[in-house]
């Protein structure tokens, strides 16, 4: 947030036991107004809809209406809200699932409050934010669909090629230094201290991407620069 009032969070969780933490260990951080805490994605919905808070965490797997439902729903009835996903689940299905149906970051229950709270302030500045074995989920589903080793010479080739002619689809070679990032799995802080940019400058350069590349999301991204060899 760029001002001093706080942020505002709707907290989803089935097992009240870990909500109740959610809240408590959430609640009493500087900087967070923890105004609503559902059981299930409808009540998550209702919250959203009578509280207008700038980010919701959500977990994946709910009765009613699971994290990915929900998800959809949030991006379609309330763009504005930030979306962070904290599971259990870092399976490249559930991460890509949950990525493309519109969350921002997604976490493990692994992570610390700090980290939680970081990734939510983030996420509602419009950043991404994942963590360590979250990365290496989309870092290897990434390469299960790279070339087999009969098609490396070629492959090799090909995005020396790509590498040496004129970007794509119009995009300038910062734009396609920041999209080889993005590939490398790097998130839009880790790009910024990489490239001595400021986050709002590297913000501005993959919303710029995404319009020149027709893609909806980082994994889309990700897929634009495999077929063209970036990254």
């Amino acid at each position: 947030m760029t001002d001093d009032r706080p942020l505002r969070i709707v907290i989803a969780d089935d097992q009240a036991s870990v909500r109740e933490g959610l809240v408590l260990l959430l609640g009493g951080l500087p900087g967070i107004d923890v105004v609503g805490a559902a059981g299930d994605g409808e009540q998550a919905l209702e919250l959203v809809a009578e509280h207008g808070p700038d980010a919701i965490l959500l977990d994946l797997h709910m009765p009613v209406l699971d994290g990915i439902g929900a998800t959809r729903r949030l991006v379609a009835e309330h763009p504005g809200v930030a979306i962070v996903v904290l599971t259990t689940y870092v399976d490249d299905s559930s991460v890509l699932t949950a990525l493309q149906a519109g969350a921002r970051s997604y976490l493990t229950k692994d992570a610390d409050r700090t980290d939680i709270a970081r990734a939510l302030q983030a996420a509602a500045e419009g950043l991404t934010v994942f963590d360590p074995r979250v990365r290496a989920t989309l870092l290897a589903a990434a390469a299960s669909n790279a070339p087999g080793p009969s098609s490396a010479a070629s492959s090799a080739e090909s995005a020396s090629a790509a590498r040496a002619a004129e970007p794509p689809d119009g995009l300038t070679h910062r734009e396609v230094e920041i999209l080889s990032l993005i590939a490398q799995g790097l998130t839009n802080p880790e790009i910024a201290e990489r490239l001595f940019l400021s986050n709002h400058t590297v913000k501005t350069h993959i919303n710029r991407i995404f319009a020149k590349t027709g893609s909806r999301d980082r994994v889309a991204a990700i897929a634009y620069a495999q077929r063209y060899g970036i990254g």
